[in-house]
């Protein structure tokens, strides 16, 4: 039997030590939390640390990512290649033990967490990722997919909304190996949570669709373990363990106070600790027989060693799956995937046709959700008007007694877009699946931000490339979530519709103003807004691509006429020259100017450029649908594109901020709120006119 004492307080000292060290951090909760950890680590919990990122392991998610110190001091004395002078660093430039848990910086971390919520809801996505891998590719004797997902969350993560909408969508998928261990320490920063936190969480957590242990003695490690042990044999249902802890354990004077949540204890008081639990060893030294409790190298890899052998027996047994599985897991696309890209393009652009942008991202979709069967998608409750769902991606639905995967579900279709609004033609009506597969679309409900998050969890377990749509305005909601991905630089696809005044009646409250400029302004994130077919085609195509950074996808509710192009090479690129003078009849006349544009004013700006021709003004139509990608091109193709000695007017119904970095002598944007009118009057009403391009071109040139 393990030293369980012992394994507890070898956290509580290095947690202490490390916040007193760098005079920052939290020490409370990794000091309540010590027996939690060692209960599930040193006896539940399958990892190897000499491979971090073997396949099969158990995956572990800190939601409260400010007990940072918790994580860390347990992957160092577990054996992960996490020195002690990395703890000693704790919270200091370059290290490896950053104040909140970070994904590809610390070994054995897998998701950055930090904005309380958002780990409890990206382990939903572990948790559904495992569960939908294992349909897809476990056979009779032959379990590849098998492990659990568990979460240690606090007081913050419950009261955060995301939790509700997370946890409420784990009970409806019967997410039974998602097992999430709450810190009920009742302290917060404030103080004493009962006057602002009175929800019955047990009952809270029954409703919906969990099973609930305890409360139980947090601090008791026997008593976690059991609980653990318990929630194991759940076959349908996800689990909550409510572990009651005293927050600062082991202080005389800070235990069970607001003063151990985020603050160095300080050395009188780390001594007195030290006397309290008997710990004696100086400052971030552990003895020998502390590391050999805590050592989980040889029965790491001999559970490694054990999949391996299954997964030979597997890759034996049926060749093709085991190959498709590791290409997946590897977050590789298909050898064909470029054919396949070239021929979406192509005859994107050979059909030409006027759809809404967002009718030609499914079209897009139909293609690629058939070529990649690792493309899970989704809406918050707007399918109809997203347009996210295709032949090729039943609806994802789960047995309701067994809470089994449903395979060969048929498409489900909605019988209208949002807010009364006339549901548009639908490639996928009617369609059946192969037999056999698992529904590929799924109905997240009204929960934005859930949805984006549970998608960044879905990217960090591997096998998917999660994709999911709502309105462009409701991108506020989930904004956090999607700066996240962009920060773990993960492979995640944001559809967002309705992308502008174009949507009409439903009035400011839907239109996007801010949005686009808002989205650009996050570090690695690529943002597409584009014009027609071919540039909905190609945003695709790159956002499906691109392994280290998610895409937002801005499309429009309203048709778009084709613009025709002389080639489709530059269109990956962001920006590219739709138009020269010469199109629209001046071959000799020297360029004046270049109207740039994005999605639906394209075609403004090729019309301004018509008449603007009528007066012998020569213009260059640019057509920008990712500013994002446009920055990262060489300077040479930047002023190719973009003459330095020509004046620039940009295009765009949006805010104006984002514009002038291009160097624009004017923009026809919008910089307030919009109104509630049918769209071709909001244009007219907001100077969204080909006659006003023009002019604005017009008085560009004579100032």
């Amino acid at each position: 039997m393990a030293n369980q004492a012992l394994m507890a307080n070898a956290i509580r000292a290095l947690a202490m030590d490390a916040v007193q060290q760098a005079n920052s951090g939290h020490p409370g909760a990794p000091m309540g939390m010590a027996e939690m950890a060692v209960a599930l680590w040193g006896e539940h919990l399958r990892y190897n640390p000499a491979n971090p990122h073997w396949f099969d392991r158990d995956r572990f998610v800190l939601s409260n990512g400010h007990a940072s110190m918790l994580l860390y001091a347990v992957l160092h004395l577990a054996g992960y290649d996490l020195p002690i002078g990395e703890l000693r660093n704790f919270r200091q430039l370059h290290s490896k033990t950053a104040g909140h848990p970070e994904v590809d910086v610390t070994p054995g971390v897998e998701t950055t967490t930090g904005p309380l919520g958002q780990g409890i809801t990206n382990a939903v996505g572990f948790a559904l990722a495992e569960k939908l891998l294992a349909a897809e590719f476990n056979r009779k004797d032959h379990a590849i997919v098998d492990h659990h997902t568990y979460a240690f969350l606090g007081d913050g993560c419950m009261m955060e909304g995301i939790s509700h909408e997370a946890c409420a969508l784990a009970g409806a998928w019967h997410l039974n190996k998602l097992i999430a261990l709450y810190d009920d320490n009742g302290i917060s920063i404030d103080g004493q949570v009962k006057p602002w936190f009175v929800d019955n969480t047990a009952e809270r957590f029954k409703a919906y669709g969990w099973n609930v242990i305890g409360p139980i003695d947090g601090n008791d490690a026997a008593a976690v373990s059991k609980a653990i042990a318990q929630a194991k044999k759940e076959a349908t249902r996800p689990t909550l363990i409510v572990c009651k802890t005293t927050i600062g354990k082991g202080s005389p004077n800070r235990a069970g106070t607001a003063k151990a949540h985020g603050e160095a204890l300080g050395a009188e008081e780390i001594k007195l600790t030290r006397e309290s639990i008997g710990w004696t060893a100086p400052a971030f030294e552990i003895p020998a027989e502390v590391y050999a409790e805590w050592d989980h190298k040889a029965a790491g890899a001999k559970a490694e060693a054990a999949w391996n052998e299954r997964f030979a027996a597997y890759a034996e047994a049926y060749p093709a799956l085991a190959a498709e599985f590791t290409r997946r897991m590897k977050g590789e696309l298909p050898k064909d995937f470029h054919q396949v890209a070239f021929d979406t393009v192509v005859a994107a652009h050979t059909k030409a046709e006027t759809v809404a942008s967002r009718k030609a991202s499914q079209l897009a979709l139909e293609a690629f959700t058939a070529a990649l069967p690792e493309m899970l998608g989704g809406s918050a409750d707007l399918t109809g008007s997203n347009l996210t769902n295709t032949k090729s991606t039943a609806a994802l639905r789960f047995d309701a007694k067994t809470g089994a995967v449903v395979m060969s579900a048929p498409a489900q279709q909605p019988n209208q877009g949002a807010e009364d609004e006339a549901k548009p033609d639908s490639t996928a009506d009617h369609a059946e699946p192969p037999h056999g597969v698992i529904g590929r679309h799924i109905n997240y409900g009204v929960r934005e931000f859930g949805m984006a998050a549970i998608m960044n969890g879905v990217a960090l377990h591997g096998g998917f490339i999660p994709y999911g749509g709502t309105f462009l305005t409701f991108s506020d909601y989930s904004r956090n979530a999607i700066r996240m991905a962009a920060l773990m630089k993960r492979r995640v696809v944001h559809v967002f519709t309705h992308d502008s005044i174009g949507l009409g009646e439903d009035g400011p409250t839907h239109q996007s103003i801010e949005h686009a400029a808002s989205l650009r302004l996050i570090p690695n994130l690529d943002v597409w807004r584009p014009a027609d077919t071919a540039e909905t085609a190609v945003a695709w195509a790159v956002a499906l691509q691109n392994q280290s950074r998610p895409t937002a996808l801005l499309l429009s509710r309203q048709n778009l006429a084709y613009a025709p192009k002389r080639e489709l090479g530059d269109i990956s690129r962001g920006a590219y020259v739709l138009a020269e003078p010469e199109a629209v009849g001046l071959k000799s006349k020297k360029t004046a100017a270049v109207i740039i544009a994005t999605g639906s004013e394209v075609q403004l700006a090729l019309a301004a450029q018509k008449l603007l021709a009528e007066k012998k003004i020569a213009v260059r139509v640019v057509s920008m649908p990712s500013t994002t990608t446009f920055d990262r091109q060489d300077v040479a193709y930047k002023k190719a594109v973009l003459p330095k000695k020509l004046p620039r007017i940009a295009v765009e119904m949006g805010c104006t901020a984002g514009w002038w970095k291009y160097g624009c002598a004017a923009v026809v944007g919008i910089d307030t709120y919009g109104e509630s009118a049918p769209a071709p009057v909001l244009f007219k009403h907001f100077g969204f006119t080909a006659e006003n391009v023009a002019a604005t071109v017009e008085a560009a040139l004579r100032d």
